[in-house]
Formats: structure tokens, C-alpha cells, sequence
């Protein structure tokens, strides 16, 4: 399996979790790697994923992995 990149700009680390957006909601969702690429979607490493920031007014639903 190849290894994802995180989409940022510049940044060559591995990617540990996908990032969409909902426009007309207003709302990203941030939760763990999808199983494949999506042309629709950004994956972040995980210091992208922490330091993520959305226009004010959004909101950001983080869906974690559960974990035994």
C-alpha cells in the first residue's frame, strides 16, 4: 500500500486523517484516514490535524476512532 501525504502545502509527512468540508452547512469534519484518496477531500498529518482552523462561524466535527 502507498503511502498518503498529507495535502498541505510544503509538507511531506504521512497523513493520518481525512478532512471535508460542508459549504453550505458551514461545518468540517475532521476523523481518521479514509481507505482511499478523495479528489473531494484533504488528508492532514497529524500536526495539520491539530492545528486545524476554520473560518469563524463554522463549527468542526471530529470523529475519533475507538479505541480498546
Amino acid at each position: 500500500m502507498r503511502q498518503r501525504l498529507c495535502s498541505k502545502v510544503g509538507c511531506s509527512r504521512e497523513a493520518v486523517s481525512t478532512l471535508t468540508y460542508d459549504y453550505t452547512d458551514q461545518m468540517a469534519a475532521i476523523g481518521p484516514l479514509g481507505p482511499e484518496g478523495d479528489p473531494h477531500a484533504h488528508d492532514l498529518c497529524a500536526i495539520h490535524t491539530e492545528r486545524l482552523s476554520v473560518p469563524r462561524g463554522w463549527m468542526v466535527v471530529r470523529h475519533e476512532t475507538l479505541q480498546a
